[in-house]
């Protein structure tokens, strides 16, 4: 925890500052056929299915150093994920317990701290063949554990081509000298957790910052790339309808960017 000037905090040890950071990311693919298209969610469902989300939400939690107490996952048919990570900020306390087995009574005082949900929702319906995959990803946390630490692993882990991330900070904690505070690190923008070469990706980029209120948001969406870069069956690369679905999956982002 740092203040404008880098100086550390002395906190009176009472912190019920609640920080939840939602990273939201559309990845598209281009289909030209049913066939293809049932074979964009099998790929979906084999690379993102609730194991490996799981692994992603493990990671996280490494990255912010956060202690795993409980998982719980499911995958859906047809499509589709879900996980839950509860997690505490006391590293070395707590125990790692499955969800088909009762939580271990050395955890059932941390659960309040903190946890990290995720959802798929793989989309194959569009009659044009541009399909598409969101996951929902929310961390969070009470007490000194800062979530924005991980976007750029999540960057890393998903391939993103339109991007929203939020940042909320609710509650207080008190200094050693009794006085409130309501946000324990200051910045200006969400944009200055990630790594410049991340962020040279992108073309479109929205930041609201409303610091007084401790609410951050920053939208953004890929610079303009082949289409070997989308298409399912990369044979397709000399289809004679590409140029039409390249038309339509940059209307598509752009129309998920704006929410139209």
């Amino acid at each position: 925890m740092n203040t404008k000037n880098d100086e550390k905090l002395k906190l009176s040890g009472f912190n019920n500052l609640t920080k939840v950071l939602s990273f939201n990311l559309y990845d598209f693919c281009i289909t030209m056929n049913k066939d293809q298209r049932h074979n964009y969610i099998q790929y979906i469902n084999e690379k993102y299915n609730a194991k490996k989300i799981v692994e992603v939400s493990k990671k996280i939690c490494e990255i912010i150093e956060a202690n795993i107490l409980n998982i719980s996952k499911q995958d859906y048919d047809p499509v589709g994920a879900s996980s839950m990570v509860l997690m505490s900020d006391v590293k070395g306390e707590g125990k790692w317990e499955d969800s088909s087995s009762p939580v271990s009574a050395q955890v059932n005082c941390h659960l309040d701290k903190s946890h990290i949900t995720a959802h798929t929702y793989p989309d194959a319906s569009d009659p044009e063949g541009i399909c598409s995959f969101r996951v929902d990803i929310d961390i969070a946390t009470c007490g000194e554990i800062i979530p924005l630490n991980a976007i750029n692993y999540l960057f890393q882990a998903f391939e993103c081509d339109v991007v929203f991330i939020d940042y909320v900070v609710r509650g207080f904690t008190r200094t050693a000298d009794g006085k409130k505070i309501y946000n324990d690190e200051y910045f200006n923008s969400i944009q200055d957790f990630i790594n410049p070469s991340v962020l040279e990706n992108y073309d479109f980029k929205s930041d609201l910052n409303l610091g007084r209120d401790n609410i951050w948001q920053t939208k953004l969406m890929v610079k303009e790339f082949g289409a070997e870069r989308y298409l399912m069956d990369k044979s397709d690369f000399n289809h004679p309808d590409i140029d039409k679905q390249m038309s339509l999956l940059k209307q598509e982002m752009e129309d998920v960017f704006h929410l139209s």
